[in-house]
């Protein structure tokens, strides 16, 4: 059985940091690529990470490149975001997902068929 779990998210003020995981189990993470999206209020999901299993390759959405970093540590199957420099208006939901494949040709909602349940991420003073 496929599963992702978020964890990490908080309440955390303009200019500080956190890391949120995404625990995978079902599956290797190592052999998929793993997307993070986040949802704010009355606006659409929209992809703002996301690394392929070949090669390690990352892709970071313009709203977050230089602040937020993926990585994913195979051992203990889980992928992470670490978030600096958090502004309020990162504050959103935050999804992991998990592609049939090893790459996706852009980050889209389309391409990722597991979900995590999400998690809460607020920046404010």
């Amino acid at each position: 059985q496929v599963q992702l779990v978020e964890s990490g998210g908080g309440l955390v003020q303009p200019g500080g940091s956190l890391r949120l995981s995404c625990a995978a189990s079902g599956f290797n993470v190592d052999y998929h690529a793993i997307g993070w999206f986040r949802q704010a209020p009355g606006k659409e999901r929209e992809g703002i990470s996301c690394i392929s299993s070949s090669a390690g390759g990352t892709y970071y959405a313009d709203s977050v490149k230089g602040r937020f970093t993926i990585s994913r540590d195979n051992a203990k199957n889980t992928v992470y975001l670490q978030m600096n420099s958090l502004k309020p208006e990162d504050t959103a939901i935050y999804y992991c997902a998990a592609a049939d494949g090893p790459t996706i040709p852009r980050l889209g909602r389309q391409f990722f068929s597991s979900w995590g349940q999400g998690l809460q991420v607020t920046v404010s003073s």
